[in-house]
């Protein structure tokens, strides 16, 4: 399925909860937000019907995101409802991995094929600060459960903050030397509490010359590229990648959509224009129905984002709200 652009998109990002057990300081208020009751979220089965009648459309991978995914009870079970979709030949999800060590063989044998692990410092002091009271030795063991399972490729995903840990980039970098892991160094967006932060912001640029002149351009497996840029330090076995949105625009090769977890389908991250899936799940909606409300608002995604041209201040819809 293509949109008015010519751009294929192949990829759902389903967000199954907008709550977290982590307060990060770029994506929740201190407070949290107000979650959304029971009858606010989609059920499972009603994700997997609306899965059913896009996934013919062409749609081949579904990232699971949260919130924290993982919070959400019988997430193994969707796993195996999503496995069971003719056409779906990719299943990722991101994840804090706070709560992975005691899931990964589970997800594994549900149907999961890789994760995504957000963690933004190495140090069990600073860590626990920008995650407003998560515990490091938690998310190292999930990521150590991710690899035993074979959850690959495993990438980390690090949030690059100026003042905040910007000193750990080769740190986070020699990661990838003894393990086969993908780290990834993402710019700061301005979306939700992200807006707060416009002093803190680091160019992809300056977070690739801190690693000085090593870095070897790769090829990195198709399956997962995603929009990084990858490289390698000579003789490591894992990858490292830069996510630019905000220096290096890849909205031309966007190829997703998103659903969020109280049912309502967003064409690109930036918009605030949302399709409500859920009143037509809930209307009876067929599966024709339900194809026609993504067609059209595919013919609604935007050529790119205009993040650049945003004011960083008062919040919108965080990150948990829209599902990353």
């Amino acid at each position: 399925m293509k949109d008015r652009f010519g751009r294929e998109i192949d990829y759902i990002r389903v967000s199954v909860t907008d709550r977290c057990n982590f307060r990060c300081i770029y994506c929740m208020p201190e407070g949290g937000v107000m979650p959304k009751t029971c009858a606010d979220i989609l059920r499972f089965e009603e994700i997997a019907r609306f899965l059913e009648a896009i996934v013919p459309l062409g749609i081949s991978t579904v990232r699971i995101t949260g919130g924290e995914p993982l919070v959400r009870k019988g997430i193994a079970d969707f796993v195996r409802m999503v496995r069971r979709i003719p056409g779906v030949k990719d299943i990722a999800m991101t994840t804090n991995g706070s709560l992975l060590a005691g899931m990964a063989a589970d997800l594994k044998s549900a149907g999961l094929n890789r994760v995504n692990i957000s963690l933004d410092s190495l140090r069990p002091e600073r860590f626990g600060r920008v995650t407003r009271g998560g515990d490091l030795k938690s998310v190292l063991k999930g990521i150590d459960a991710a690899l035993e399972n074979g959850l690959e490729p495993v990438k980390i995903n690090c949030v690059v903050i100026k003042g905040f840990n910007d000193d750990e980039i080769m740190d986070f970098a020699k990661l990838t030397i003894e393990r086969n892991l993908t780290v990834r160094f993402i710019e700061l967006m301005p979306v939700g509490e992200s807006k707060k932060a416009r002093m803190n912001f680091v160019p992809a640029g300056r977070i690739s010359r801190s690693l000085g002149g090593e870095l070897e351009p790769v090829e990195y497996p198709e399956e997962g590229k995603g929009p990084a840029v990858y490289y390698r330090l000579p003789g490591a076995k894992g990858f490292i990648g830069f996510i630019a949105p905000m220096t290096r625009h890849f909205c031309a090769e966007c190829n997703r959509v998103r659903l969020t977890s109280d049912g309502k389908l967003k064409v690109c991250l930036d918009s605030e224009e949302e399709f409500d899936v859920k009143a037509a799940l809930r209307g009876g909606a067929s599966g024709e129905d339900l194809r026609r409300i993504f067609t059209g608002a595919l013919m609604r995604k935007p050529d790119g984002h205009r993040m650049n041209a945003v004011r960083f201040g008062k919040p919108g819809r965080t990150m948990c709200q829209i599902g990353g």
